[in-house]
């Protein structure tokens, strides 16, 4: 089997070192060390210019790994020129390309959400901020629009949510995505993520994975796209499992049937545990990064045909999962996740064989791998269990040295 991935970061990567395993692999553009485990092809990200390398290649399989070129229509292009391809169309790409649609059809559907409301006009949002914290209730300011996983913000105060509110409708910071927000009642407990491989109605999941988003130990400071993951989640049982399959995937995948999407690709639901009852905070249309970092090497043998499956339109095949534990540390750029220096030579130690690196945000540059974004490496660290996971995670991403190299000591603990 010919497989072609479409994307550039550590997702990539995983899905690349996996599926190579099964298939030969190309990717567009790939990185450094996609280029180990596959053949990559330079091309510019436009619709056009993708179709056509895929045109070209003739794969038996396209995998689209970021959720960008899904929103642009990338799977609606290939599927015309009838390429198979994981990855779900514009229409239903509006799941991650839009929260206010998002949360209308939770809300259609049935499926256990925050309450909130979809506003576009700064006056209007910043009263029902007000009341908001004046009746106790604190809130979650979202930007409808795609943001690369940096436009929520959970907000622990009035003035902190004013200022979110601001940054997006008055300041207008994050141009187009920004323009509409979704204001949601923050919910606590404990959080995990469920990935599904979906074709129509059916799916299967994949192994739990949680991961962090803030940026600082004790999950302190700013949102990122992500510092760390871990699989299995052994505080979520079975039981919880089949519920929120039941609750959130299963309702969701069949209010798209009955808006006319037929559904074929990855499904990615953030969930927060309330009092044990699973809450929906996000659907995201591709793999989660970095968790898919620490659910590729979990995954026996089988990946490959369960996604062409599921490109042709039938149900997706179960995988075997390895009795493993994984632990994904990611090693990010000295000013993550704001403004980065990039272009930093990386030196790399001896990684031992209980651990991977996939690249993230890396080039090339005479010679010689350089920094090319906030999140450089992810060090996966593979174990008996998860203490001993960590470990190796940890060792790895200590091989891992540029300028300003960071990690949070706390992933996994």
């Amino acid at each position: 089997m010919r497989i072609l991935i479409v994307g550039s970061g550590g997702r990539e990567h995983a899905l690349a070192w996996k599926l190579a395993q099964e298939a030969e692999v190309h990717a567009s553009p790939g990185n450094p060390g996609i280029a180990e485990c596959a053949q990559c092809h330079l091309a510019s990200p436009s619709i056009a210019d993708l179709t056509a390398l895929a045109k070209n290649l003739s794969p038996d399989l396209v995998v689209v790994g970021p959720e960008a070129p899904l929103i642009a229509g990338l799977a609606d292009s290939l599927r015309t020129h009838e390429i198979p391809t994981f990855g779900v169309d514009a229409a239903g790409a509006q799941l991650e390309g839009s929260k206010a649609f998002s949360k209308e059809l939770m809300r259609a559907a049935g499926v256990p959400t925050a309450r909130y409301l979809t506003v576009s006009e700064a006056d209007e949002a910043r009263e029902f901020a007000r009341q908001s914290y004046l009746e106790g209730r604190q809130l979650a300011v979202k930007v409808s629009g795609p943001a690369l996983g940096k436009g929520v913000a959970v907000c622990d105060s009035l003035e902190m949510a004013l200022e979110e509110i601001d940054r997006a409708l008055v300041r207008g910071e994050f141009g187009e995505a920004g323009r509409k927000l979704v204001l949601e009642e923050r919910l606590f407990g404990r959080e995990f993520s469920l990935m599904c491989l979906c074709s129509g109605e059916r799916f299967v999941s994949l192994p739990l994975a949680q991961d962090y988003k803030r940026a600082w130990e004790g999950d302190a400071g700013p949102n990122t796209g992500g510092m760390g993951s871990y699989s299995p989640v052994e505080w979520v049982d079975d039981g919880l499992v089949h519920e929120t399959e039941r609750r959130v995937i299963a309702p969701l995948l069949t209010g798209l049937r009955n808006r006319g999407i037929d559904y074929r690709g990855a499904l990615f639901a953030g969930l927060m545990v309330v009092e044990g009852e699973p809450f929906c905070l996000e659907y995201n249309v591709r793999f989660g990064d970095p968790e898919t970092q620490s659910v590729m090497p979990r995954l026996g043998d089988g990946f490959a045909d369960s996604l062409l499956g599921v490109a042709l339109g039938r149900p997706p095949q179960p995988i075997a999962v390895r009795d493993l534990a994984c632990v994904t540390v990611i090693v990010a750029s000295r000013g993550y996740p704001g403004a980065i220096e990039k272009g930093l030579p990386i030196e790399v130690g001896p990684v031992a064989d209980d651990a991977l690196l996939f690249h993230a945000g890396t080039a090339v540059s005479e010679g010689r791998w350089v920094t090319a974004g906030g999140r450089v490496m992810g060090a996966t660290g593979l174990g008996p269990d998860l203490p001993a996971a960590r470990s190796a995670a940890y060792r790895a991403a200590e091989q891992v040295r540029f300028e300003g190299a960071w990690f949070r000591p706390d992933i996994g603990n």
